[in-house]
Formats: structure tokens, C-alpha cells, sequence
């Protein structure tokens, strides 16, 4: 029974999250989250392009709440859009990008495309990014992949599988599909085999070094006085003699 229960759950909330989606103009949004507060569900939408999403006077807005209403049932649903804060560091905004480029002016560029997004990413201080695109409607005789690569990432691993941000999309043209995967490794990601040395700043003690100064000095001066002795008493036992 529980297990009927979550699988349930994510598949109504996999249906909301596709319906949404719907709603919105393509390559204005990376992704969408749901919550439950005390005062209903919230749907988060976070996107690059916030006023694109809201709508003029909140139109995009009323109408995901009205529909959200009659053809889910939610009693109090709440519909928050939060902006990203670097488009060029979430994979999803890229790979979306990429497919609405396509979808409007078709793939024959898209060397230059992911030439492009991938400058975009590096500059944006990841430490490594990688797009492949590849299906059907690719240039060409034959369905192809082209992968584009810089920087450093990791393939496998704990790295890999919990800290690479991975996205897909699809772009939907005459010639057939294509498909963009991006995956970016982040500049707040801290790699194992990272070295860092730490520079320790050097500390100088000035009361200390003025003692020891002075005690070289009277060091110095007590020697001499010993020698002068010695021969004093040497010329005094050759006048005796």
C-alpha cells in the first residue's frame, strides 16, 4: 500500500510538473518544484526571464492557477516564480536555449551553437561542461551525435553521480528530433584530488628581537676585553724575565 501511495504521489506531481510546462514559453524556465504548506501547494517555477513567465499584469499567472484548479483539484494552489541567479551554470536554461534555437531557426548551425554555449559556460567560471547533440534531425545523411567538450569532468564516480549538474531536452523540428544533453561541473564543486597550500603570515615579535640585540652587542664588546688581558700579562712576564 505505501508503495502504491508514493508512486501515486510522484506521478500526480510528474503530471502537474508536465502540464505547467505546457503554459510556458519555451526556454524561459529551468525547472519546477512542488510544496505543500498549511495554506495549500506551492509550485515554484524557477526561470531566467521572470517577466516573460508572470505575464502581462500576472495573466500566465491566473491562468496556471485556474487550470491547476479545475483540472487537478487543488483547493489553494499558489503559483511564486524565482528567478536564477547564473542562467549559464543551471544545465537545464542552457539545454532549453538550445532547443528553442533550434525550434526557431532550424539546426544547421549547431557547431556554432554549442561552440558558443560552451564559451558562455566556461566564462560563467564552471570548472568543466560538456553538450552533446545528436538525433535524427542533425545535418546530415544519417542520424549523428556531436559532443562538445572543455574544461575538466568527471565521467564516473562520487563526483559524477551527486555533484555534475545533468539536464536534458528535446527539440521537435521537421526533419526529426534532436536531443541536447548538457552536464556542467560547478565552480563550487571541490574536487578530492585538489591541492591547497595555505600561506601562513609571518610573525615578528619587535620587544623580543630589541633583547636580543642587545645581548649580542654585550657579547661582542666582552670579548675583545679578555684578549687585551692576556697580553698584558704576557708583556709583563717577557719584562720580567
Amino acid at each position: 500500500m505505501i508503495e502504491k501511495q508514493i508512486v501515486a504521489k510522484n506521478l500526480r506531481e510528474y503530471l502537474i510538473q508536465e502540464h505547467v510546462k505546457k503554459y510556458l514559453p519555451r526556454g524561459s524556465y529551468s525547472k519546477i518544484d512542488l510544496k505543500k504548506t498549511p495554506l495549500g501547494e506551492k509550485i515554484i517555477v524557477h526561470t531566467a526571464m521572470p517577466g516573460l513567465v508572470v505575464g502581462r499584469k500576472g495573466e500566465n499567472i491566473s491562468e496556471l492557477t485556474r487550470i491547476l484548479k479545475t483540472v487537478f483539484k487543488m483547493e489553494n494552489p499558489q503559483v511564486e516564480v524565482s528567478e536564477i541567479e547564473n542562467v549559464n551554470l543551471d544545465p537545464m536554461a542552457v539545454a532549453q536555449r538550445i532547443a528553442s534555437y533550434f525550434e526557431r531557426f532550424g539546426p544547421k548551425r549547431f557547431k556554432l551553437i554549442g561552440y558558443k554555449e560552451l564559451q558562455n559556460i566556461i566564462d560563467a567560471g564552471a570548472i568543466g561542461a560538456e553538450i552533446v547533440i545528436s538525433g535524427r534531425g542533425v545535418p546530415g545523411a544519417r542520424a549523428k551525435s556531436w559532443r562538445f567538450q572543455v574544461g575538466h569532468l568527471k565521467k564516473s564516480g562520487n563526483i559524477s553521480e551527486n555533484y555534475t549538474r545533468k539536464a536534458i531536452s528535446v527539440a521537435n523540428l521537421k526533419s526529426g528530433t534532436i536531443g541536447i544533453k548538457v552536464n556542467i561541473l560547478t565552480p563550487d564543486v571541490v574536487m578530492p584530488d585538489e591541492v591547497r597550500i595555505k600561506q601562513i603570515a609571518p610573525i615578528i615579535i619587535v620587544g623580543e628581537v630589541k633583547e636580543e640585540k642587545k645581548e649580542i652587542k654585550e657579547v661582542k664588546e666582552k670579548k675583545p676585553r679578555k684578549k687585551r688581558v692576556k697580553k698584558d700579562e704576557e708583556n709583563r712576564t717577557e719584562t720580567n724575565e
